[in-house]
């Protein structure tokens, strides 16, 4: 793996928790309520929360990096 790539990976990931720590102060009452769902629902329902994301979290990258 190349340098530049590293260090773009660390990027995202700092960016990441940027927009998590931003929902994290901004909302805590929200994101209580959320896990509190999450707790509920069935695996697949997460599994395909999780699957969707990461599918637009790529088209987003491809969509830049083109």
């Amino acid at each position: 793996m190349q340098s530049g790539f590293l260090a773009e990976l660390a990027i995202g990931i700092a960016m990441m928790l940027v927009v998590e720590g931003l929902i994290y102060a901004g909302f805590p009452g929200a994101i209580k309520r959320l896990a509190e769902q999450a707790i509920k629902m069935p695996d697949n329902t997460l599994r395909n929360f999780g699957i969707v994301a990461m599918a637009i979290g790529i088209l987003i990258i491809w969509l830049i990096k083109r």
